[in-house]
């Protein structure tokens, strides 16, 4: 096991540009195109969306914790950039992310325990037994190259935490940031800890405006929330080797920041200059968390639900 995210497989092997992710998927829909022609499929995003809910239907069936889910997202995002999901029943792909990821967390589930909570789940979208659970985990396992160990973003800021003086409810918020996050391609194409400063980051800006992430964060306020980052990081990009900021460069207006989060703000964003971190690579991340946030309220749960039981019902993939 690499305890160093810098060695580690997940690094070498894992993490993709944007450009590299969309060429493999769109070689997957070249490969696939008879498929993909006949079942039209909701954006990428949506889909992401759809699957978290499953998985989180799942997990709360079998009490499993949020290391083994956050885990099991990333499994079933590696497998699905090299099997086309038309291919596949998603139900069975998220059952068995589960079992896989909970072993690999150390909390191992049964089974028969997953097989049974599973086929009471989707009865009509799955047959599902402990042989199919076991063959589709092989296959998972075969496609990912064996390389399971994944590094979450939840440990960087539980490290910093006292560090950067950061309270419980920024840690909570930042929590819920990290969380939405698996709805996105980020896993794939940021480090962890990238994500996680840019986790505390959104705390920090979205607190003041009494805005909670993910689908409560309206249109309005995720803009406010990615200008007021984006100031945060300009300054402290442009301070690189300074030992303090002046300004945060807070938006215009936005009386409701109160002079303690104004200095939780400088404080970080003059740490941020005082490191080694990719500022670059945060400022991308944070326009693609608050982009997703804006993509989450044209979400429709029903259209996607109804698309993807769709070519799962046309191919027998419920058999």
């Amino acid at each position: 096991m690499s305890a160093n995210y810098w060695e580690s497989t997940q690094r070498r092997h894992w993490q993709f540009t944007k450009e590299q992710l969309a060429t493999m998927r769109q070689k997957l829909e070249e490969e696939n195109a008879d498929l993909v022609r006949m079942f039209p499929l909701p954006q990428q995003r949506h889909l992401n969306i759809y699957f978290n809910q499953q998985l989180i239907r799942l997990a709360k069936r079998l009490a499993i914790r949020q290391q083994s889910m956050a885990t099991a997202q990333v499994y079933m995002k590696r497998y699905y950039s090299k099997i086309e999901i038309r291919r596949t029943n998603p139900y069975l792909v998220v059952a068995t992310a589960i079992y896989l990821a909970c072993k690999m967390e150390e909390s191992p589930q049964h089974i028969r325990l997953i097989v049974t909570e599973a086929r009471q789940m989707w009865q009509d979208l799955l047959t599902i037994d402990t042989s199919k659970l076991g063959e589709c985990e092989f296959m998972m396992i075969s496609e990912m190259s064996s390389q399971l160990i994944v590094h979450q973003p939840y440990r960087t800021i539980t490290a910093l935490r006292t560090e950067l003086a950061i309270p419980e409810d920024d840690v909570q918020l930042a929590k819920l940031v990290i969380n939405d996050h698996f709805m996105t391609d980020m896993p794939l194409i940021y480090a962890p800890h990238t994500i996680a400063f840019v986790a505390i980051l959104l705390a920090l800006v979205l607190r003041p405006n009494n805005s909670a992430p993910g689908q409560n964060a309206s249109g309005s306020a995720a803009a406010a929330g990615l200008a007021a980052a984006q100031a945060a990081l300009t300054q402290a990009q442009a301070r690189v080797g300074q030992s303090s900021l002046s300004d945060t460069g807070t938006t215009d207006g936005k009386e409701k920041h109160s002079d303690s989060r104004v200095t939780k703000l400088q404080r970080f964003a003059a740490w941020l200059a005082e490191s080694n971190v990719d500022i670059t690579a945060m400022v991308d991340a944070t326009q693609e968390i608050i982009s997703f946030y804006e993509c989450y309220e044209q979400y429709n749960d029903k259209l996607t639900r109804e698309q993807i039981n769709r070519f799962v019902k046309a191919r027998s993939l419920d058999k």
